[in-house]
């Protein structure tokens, strides 16, 4: 005799939360369109086609972050809306060292229970750096855990793909003592 095993509703996951998340950051998502990425979610994988980007000899460059401790004021002063620009930030800053322009990104949000408008807000925030960074937000996972994250809590980390031509990747043999390093915005 089989066991019955357990439904998502029985898990404690809400299907229909994340269905109503989804619909919430569309909106977004699309607002982050670029050439090489429609900006549509849905699908399981993310699609970005270089070729429509520009790049004739690209080399990808990838980066992956959170925003650590940071994650903690969010969640407490429920300013949930600032957190995702922060987060595309720690990822496409790694990726501009080496020499490579954003090209896309894509989030994790993982939390105990789903909450949608709160989820919304945190992506809000996730497309405006995209925007700033002018990479497009082509995908992520939204992880439902139940009893693994107190109420209200949530884990946030990023991951961003730059592409650079190759003859353009900035190297540590390219820097001596003495090099003047300029900031720009």
């Amino acid at each position: 005799m089989a066991d019955k095993g357990l439904t998502y509703a029985e898990a404690g996951v809400d299907i229909d939360a994340g269905n109503r998340m989804v619909e919430l950051i569309k909106p977004l998502v699309r607002s982050t369109a670029r050439p090489g990425a429609d900006a549509e979610i849905g699908g399981f994988g993310a699609l970005f086609d270089l070729k429509r980007s520009g790049y004739s000899d690209p080399v990808l460059v990838a980066a992956t972050d959170g925003v650590g401790t940071k994650l903690k004021i969010a969640i407490e002063t429920g300013t949930h809306h600032t957190i995702g620009i922060d987060l595309v930030a720690m990822s496409v800053n790694d990726l501009v060292v080496q020499g490579a322009e954003p090209r896309f990104f894509l989030d994790y949000l993982a939390c105990g229970q789903l909450e949608p408008e709160v989820g919304a807000r945190v992506v809000k925030g996730v497309a405006e750096g995209c925007r700033q960074a002018g990479c497009a937000l082509i995908g992520g996972e939204t992880a439902e855990m139940p009893g693994l994250y107190q109420a209200g809590d949530y884990d946030l980390a990023g991951f961003a793909v730059g592409a650079v031509e190759r003859n353009a990747i900035f190297r540590k043999a390219d820097f001596h003592a003495g090099d003047i390093v300029l900031g720009l915005a």
